[in-house]
């Protein structure tokens, strides 16, 4: 178990500039461990003009009984943590300093939500969170009251109007009802945060068809999504929204141990949210399995949604593409600050939860 404390130094060069980069050194470290690569197009573009795509690849035999997932991208901008996470694992099974247990494969899935990526956002090219997003459009949608009565205030652009408007919210609610207004999910607003959107988005789409592709519903799964932006600065979260009486909870906890926090009881950073992409494979997993979230902290929720809430005010507006571009720098900062400490602490704590899930995986 303590293995990981033997890897190879980290090096946080593996952090990508931009999406372009993050996709170049995936493909390339892909061609040199020779898994199975394939990639899924995007609609939209990069800032440039260059196409837009999520890239997967597996490592092991096609039919290990059990597989270690890594998602990274899920939202966007979120993949510039996520992608040299993936960067670091890739490197150290490459030199074998980590080696699958046995009858397991790997699926590692890089930039679910490219155009974010690509554009420094959460969301896709239509606003949609796709951490909002799985739900069922044949009935009706979640609904957010809290969100309506806060939306005026958070298309404000008297900040502290909308600071006000946060504060008496909060002050009448609870501070768990109002990061709900805001974050847990909304379905009326396109230009909002947090929209989860009238359709299936692209990376649900290729989630679901990973699921299908490798029968997942009939393996064990170990399946660790990467997302940064929540939480202490440089601790790595584990966060576990399977229901509480779950045999999906007992597996993370025993996994994980007293680190695995729960939304759902209060324990979280992260308050209980809909359409979650974790719930797509919560219905297919069996007893011997869990999904987690690792979030990556780094500065206060209230910052948080100032900068995202900016974000859409921003993209809702047109002819502002300086002052877009100026924002994409504070997005940058918040979801992956550029302090070197910072990042190595992330991709030390990776090693550390990736070395769990293995382990678990494998007992």
């Amino acid at each position: 178990m303590a293995s990981y404390l033997t890897y190879s130094p980290i090096d946080v060069n593996v952090f990508p500039p931009s999406y372009q980069a993050a996709r170049s050194d995936f493909l390339s470290i892909a061609e040199v461990l020779n898994g199975k690569h394939n990639d899924y197009s995007c609609p939209g573009k990069t800032p440039d003009g260059k196409l837009l795509f999520t890239d997967t690849l597996w490592l092991g035999s096609d039919s290990a009984e059990k597989v270690f997932v890594l998602l990274a991208g899920t939202h966007g901008v979120e993949g510039l943590a996520g992608s040299a996470i993936e960067q670091d694992f890739l490197r150290l099974f490459a030199n074998r300093e980590i080696k699958l247990p046995e009858n397991t494969a790997v699926l590692i899935v890089h930039a679910l939500t490219p155009w974010g990526f690509a554009w420094l956002r959460r969301c896709d090219e239509d606003g949609v969170d796709l951490n909002r997003n799985a739900v069922d459009f044949s009935q009706s949608l979640p609904e957010n009251p809290g969100y309506e009565l806060l939306k005026n205030a958070l298309f404000s652009v008297d900040g502290q109007q909308r600071t006000l408007a946060f504060a008496e919210f909060e002050r009448q609610q609870g501070r768990t009802a109002f990061e709900v207004a805001v974050s847990g999910g909304q379905y009326s607003d396109p230009a909002g945060p947090f929209y989860g959107g009238n359709k299936p988005a692209h990376g649900r789409i290729v989630t679901e068809h990973l699921i299908r592709q490798h029968c997942l519903n009939e393996r064990d799964l170990a399946v660790i999504d990467l997302h940064s932006g929540l939480g202490p600065y440089g601790y790595g979260e584990i966060i576990c929204d399977h229901s509480p009486d779950s045999a999906g909870v007992r597996v993370a906890q025993n996994w994980y141990g007293d680190s695995v926090t729960l939304p759902a009881l209060g324990t979280s950073s992260s308050v209980p949210k809909n359409g979650l992409i974790d719930y797509l494979w919560h219905r297919i997993m069996n007893e011997r399995s869990c999904h987690v979230t690792l979030e990556f902290g780094t500065f206060s929720t209230d910052r948080l949604f100032e900068v995202i809430v900016k974000d859409h005010q921003l993209w809702a507006q047109h002819d502002n593409t300086s002052a877009r571009l100026a924002h994409s720098k504070l997005m940058r900062q918040h979801f992956c600050p550029g302090d070197p400490f910072w990042k190595a602490s992330v991709l030390f704590r990776a090693r550390q939860v990736i070395t769990q899930a293995l382990h678990g995986l494998s007992s």
